[in-house]
């Protein structure tokens, strides 16, 4: 035990934030965790990390608070092993793992930062046709008071959340279509640096050497794909907005 410390002195110092805990056929299974960040990282699917680095105590608890352990013939009926580092990664993988505030409140930015993005890229406003400003969805979350669940991936919340923004901010998700043409001298290194990062379609070599293609993409990278194109041709490149 650490620094000389007794099992239950552990037990009472951990309890209130490292405790994983999973229910099954009617019996409660415990950990105690030492390190939450590895135990996060290990739930969202790092398996080299080992449940030495991760648990306080290497034993299943019935109830940690009372410092009563789990009975081996049910760890091997419910969770299926006798080895308590196995029964350990069930219960990290299925049950209830409760963040720490400061897991919590990183969980909570990366998943805005992310939202954020995944509008500013995939959104426009529908007046103008260009993606709304960073800042903009930012100050309109606030107004609209969203509500990130750090749990939930986010994929899940997107739609709730875009609906709660559209009274406040129009989004329009349609993809635009543009076709592009590249003049002969940049038509190789252009077109293949082009092609290796976007789907291209109705690609046409013409007898001068340019080449035309098509690409549809959302709306909010419309400027990115209109600079790309016109670093790599100097500006001498045609893009056309298709109706």
């Amino acid at each position: 035990m650490p620094n000389g410390r007794s099992q239950r002195d552990v037990i009472k110092e951990r309890i209130s934030i490292n405790l994983a805990r999973l229910k099954k056929g009617g019996e409660n299974f415990e950990i105690i965790i030492q390190d939450p960040d590895k135990a996060l990282e290990f739930r969202q699917g790092n398996d080299n990390i080992s449940m030495r680095d991760i648990l306080e105590i290497d034993k299943i608890f019935k109830d940690a608070k009372k410092g009563e352990a789990q009975s081996p013939d049910a760890i091997k009926k419910w969770l299926g092993t006798e080895k308590a580092s196995e029964a350990a990664k069930k219960i990290l993988r299925e049950g209830e793992f409760h963040l720490t505030a400061e897991q919590r409140k990183r969980m909570f930015e990366e998943k805005k930062k992310k939202l954020i993005d995944h509008i500013h890229r995939n959104a426009a406003d529908p007046k103008t046709g260009n993606p709304h400003p960073v800042k903009r969805i930012e100050l309109a979350m606030e107004e609209a008071k969203v509500q990130i669940d750090p749990y939930t991936p986010i994929r899940a919340q997107m739609d709730k959340i875009i609906e709660q923004l559209r009274p406040i901010i129009p989004l329009s998700f349609e993809k635009i279509k543009l076709r592009i043409r590249i003049p002969a001298k940049y038509a190789g290194s252009g077109y293949g640096n082009i092609k290796s990062k976007y789907t291209l379609k109705n690609e046409e070599w013409k007898n001068d050497g340019s080449v035309e293609f098509e690409m549809e993409i959302p709306a909010g990278i419309k400027p990115d794909i209109y600079n790309i194109v016109n670093k790599l041709t100097n500006g001498e490149a045609t893009i056309e907005e298709m109706k």
